[in-house]
């Protein structure tokens, strides 16, 4: 059954969209299921600070939230300015950047903080060519901690695909350790999530 929530992301999402085709990567806004798996990084104790790449409708961000302990600091990166604008409204517990994941640290820097505990991924690597994705993953790498953990989802019927191995390629060189999930069936389309730190 939709929940409300879900239902009122959904008329926000298509409009994103058909506004830019080109960074709006899914069908469907990323089901509970999907979102409850990679949230599973954030810290539930002590005051970590959580980052959001593409945080889109907020599915993901309600997740997160969930998990965050009350003295956490959770900052959502979203490059189109009325997605940014829904999330002020509809999660006014987290702290929104309007920006590009590209410049990262710059963002993250400016917001005045220095510790990232856990990096959690929405955005749609397929659509990125390789020297975007090669930068993003060095801005991720570059903001987070020692002990960070970063998250992030593929689609499983994709995982075959040039681009998607590419892909996971890319995260081997920029991580020691990458775990993939189970399949999160539950989700359109069935994806997995792919868990990584450095040691």
């Amino acid at each position: 059954m939709t929940t409300p929530s879900r239902a009122l992301r959904l008329p926000v999402f298509v409009a994103a969209a058909l506004r830019r085709p080109g960074t709006v990567g899914a069908v469907a806004p990323s089901s509970p299921s999907l979102c409850r798996v990679l949230a599973e990084i954030v810290p539930s104790t002590g005051a970590p600070t959580v980052v959001e790449l593409g945080a889109g409708t907020g599915a993901v961000s309600t997740a997160i939230q969930k998990r965050m302990p009350a003295d956490g600091r959770h900052l959502a990166v979203e490059i189109d300015a009325e997605l940014a604008s829904h999330l002020r409204e509809s999660h006014p517990g987290m702290q929104v950047l309007h920006g590009d994941a590209a410049d990262l640290h710059t963002l993250i820097t400016e917001a005045g903080a220095e510790t990232v505990n856990a990096v959690v991924s929405g955005l749609p690597w397929s659509l990125f060519g390789e020297p975007l994705q090669r930068r993003i993953l060095r801005e991720v790498c570059r903001t987070m901690s020692k002990d960070a953990v970063f998250s992030t989802f593929a689609y499983r019927h994709a995982t075959g695909l040039a681009g998607a191995r590419r892909f996971r390629t890319l995260l081997d060189d920029h991580f020691d350790e990458v775990v993939p999930s189970h399949t999160v069936w539950r989700n359109l389309p069935p994806a997995l999530v792919y868990v990584c730190r450095n040691h």
